[in-house]
């Protein structure tokens, strides 16, 4: 009976040993962090200078900041390379995927990281090239990019980034409480705000300029041989400008109070004018080297779906 207990006390014993020393072997080196990349076309990925494999791509590695680049596989028409930076984090999956275009502008793609948050909190990142970007997350619009949240509930999200003139690419992300999730995405160009503005038929141009036409006002002949530009409609109004008599210039807002126009007289700046010493003019009569600007159309947008897991 008494070496019966001495041997469970000391089976115990080793049993608790084992214990603390997995407990300390997991504090001292910490769990795995994962990331998975995908591309299209297949590409060789080097992470830290160092070639490790081709896409589709995933492992696990030891948590900390890595460079990652990918040449893309190309066939005849040669395609940019990709390079990043980024921070992978024990316990979680960082996603990389891009799409390869002949340029960067055609190029699209994401990358979808996380940082340490609040605790009880599972926030979202995201930050979109081009900037100002739409962001929707399931459905609904929550503002532009940059744009950042904590009020998301852990689990599956879809987030959507938008843009005129480019094509729309909607992601499925999956946040964890404790951590940030950092969504970086890259949209591509539309196809039709490539075209350039020599694939215009002249008759098209000549519709589109119609449409575009401007308003021009003609400097009248004045009694000190200037016109004063003002910040407001009205003599009050701040100089922040002269003009001649005889020269034309662009109208961007005629006030219906006082009748005065606003103008654009010099690169990026504009300014008010009395009508007293200006007048509305055909544009026919400006100068040739006047010439409308043709606005490209709005161009519908494509949405392309991904799906990156959160957990390694």
């Amino acid at each position: 009976m008494g070496k019966a207990r001495i041997v469970l006390l000391a089976l115990l014993g080793i049993v608790v040993a084992i214990g603390i020393v997995l407990a300390i072997f997991n504090f001292v080196v910490p769990k795995g962090a994962g990331i998975l990349i995908e591309t299209n076309p297949p590409s060789a990925v080097f992470i830290n200078g160092e070639e490790v494999g081709r896409t589709p791509y995933t492992s696990v590695r030891k948590p900390g900041e890595i460079t990652v680049k990918l040449i893309p596989d190309s066939f005849g028409q040669p395609l940019p390379p990709y390079e990043t930076k980024t921070a992978l984090i024990s316990g979680v999956q960082t996603v990389i995927r891009r799409e390869f275009g002949p340029s960067d502008e055609v190029s699209q793609g994401e990358l979808v990281s996380f940082e340490k948050g609040s605790k009880g909190e599972a926030g979202i990142t995201v930050v979109t090239i081009p900037e100002n970007t739409q962001i929707s997350i399931d459905g609904q619009v929550r503002g532009f990019s940059p744009f950042k949240t904590s009020s998301v509930g852990e689990g599956e999200h879809s987030l959507t980034a938008s843009a005129s003139g480019y094509i729309s690419r909607s992601i499925q992300v999956k946040t964890i409480t404790g951590f940030k999730l950092i969504a970086l995405i890259k949209l591509s160009v539309s196809s039709e705000a490539q075209k350039p503005s020599g694939n215009i038929s002249s008759e098209e141009s000549k519709k589109e300029e119609e449409k575009t036409q401007k308003v021009m006002v003609k400097i009248l002949t004045t009694p000190t041989g200037f016109l004063r530009v003002r910040s407001e409609p009205s003599m009050l109004g701040k100089e922040v400008g002269q003009v001649k008599p005889g020269e034309t210039y662009e109208v961007v807002e005629t006030d219906t109070k006082t009748g005065w126009f606003k103008i654009i007289f010099a690169e990026g700046k504009e300014g008010w004018v009395t009508n007293q010493y200006a007048k509305i003019i055909d544009e026919a009569t400006v100068s040739p080297s006047v010439t409308p600007t043709i606005k490209p159309s709005p161009t519908p947008t494509k949405t392309i779906k991904t799906t990156p897991t959160s957990n390694p």
